[in-house]
């Protein structure tokens, strides 16, 4: 990619510029360093890609990419801990 020159507000560059200071980097390191952290979409799509297929090779089942949309992780990660702590030794099941 070939060197462009962007503009941005004093204020922006300013902001940008004591960021960097904290750090010990300048501008360019740090705007770098803060772009290295947000992955593109085509970065993004390879990931989940990537995960999809890794859990299909993990639980044997093609699960197509439709299904993983409407997969509820989180909910079903409750469901499984709050099921655990219910059938601990000793816990009251009021």
């Amino acid at each position: 990619m070939a060197n462009t020159t962007i503009q941005v507000t004093k204020q922006t560059r300013d902001h940008l510029a004591e960021l960097a200071e904290e750090r010990g980097l300048s501008i360019g390191q740090l705007v770098d360093a803060l772009a290295g952290m947000q992955p593109t979409a085509t970065q993004r799509a390879k990931e989940v890609a990537a995960a999809r297929a890794h859990a299909r090779e993990v639980i044997g089942v093609d699960v197509s990419d439709e299904e993983f949309a409407t997969l509820d992780v989180l909910g079903n990660l409750r469901r499984i801990a709050a099921e655990k702590l219910l059938a601990m030794p000793g816990r009251n099941a009021a």
